[in-house]
């Protein structure tokens, strides 16, 4: 299942046209503001989907009935652009276990590059729901290797995957190479993708965009 938050009229349309802006994207405290608002909304989204139990909690007054998360999802994310869309998340799941990995493009001369993964921390996921945060979908490639790593460690009941900005290109990827149950919630979706695998129109590079441009060799 794809869902496209951008297809409804809301707050999140907004918070998008400022991340593309090249005039206003360079306000990277903005960016990476914008990047966490949209963590939330995607939060609050897949927080309707998971399941829920009845607990009794004390009250001054008395005893109210609540209904609260039955298990928390692990979050995940993929170094070091997926930072702030991975805090928007936390922002919603504050008590949820977290996985981080260093998934990157290593480029050649000829632009082509392979998918380089050289660092992984994580909880034990087998039975859990777990959510993969990434900025950008373009070939799904690094996507798809780190959550295949993830799957190693343990078989998800279910993988959401959270990202600004989708290219329909890297979606059909995902979803042909994920064999877990899958949710890809998309803030947009552009179909465009260059031979060098950037996503038309897009909003350029996120992680230089949260944090500075980086030297790569």
């Amino acid at each position: 299942m794809v869902i496209n938050l951008s297809e409804q009229n809301s707050l999140v349309g907004e918070w998008l046209s400022e991340i593309r802006s090249v005039s206003i994207q360079t306000d990277r405290m903005r960016f990476r503001r914008n990047m966490e608002r949209i963590g939330e909304i995607a939060a609050y989204e897949i927080s309707k989907t998971l399941e829920y139990e009845e607990r009794e909690v004390q009250t001054p007054l008395g005893i109210a009935n609540c209904r609260v998360l039955a298990a928390q999802p692990v979050l995940a994310t993929i170094l070091r652009a997926g930072l702030a869309l991975h805090q928007g998340l936390l922002h919603y799941f504050d008590k949820a276990d977290h996985a981080f990995v260093s998934a990157y493009r290593k480029h050649r001369h000829d632009g082509s590059f392979d998918i380089s993964l050289e660092y992984v921390s994580s909880p034990g996921i087998e039975g859990q729901v777990l959510i993969v945060s990434d900025p950008m979908l373009a070939t799904g490639a690094s996507l798809v290797k780190t959550i295949e790593h993830l799957e190693s460690l343990g078989k998800p009941v279910h993988v959401h995957v959270v990202v600004c900005i989708a290219c329909t290109v890297g979606i059909e990827y995902v979803q042909r190479n994920v064999t877990s149950p899958l949710t890809i919630w998309a803030g947009d979706i552009d179909d465009e993708l260059t031979a060098k695998g950037y996503i038309v129109p897009g909003l350029g590079d996120a992680g230089d965009l949260a944090f500075g441009n980086k030297l790569q060799s």
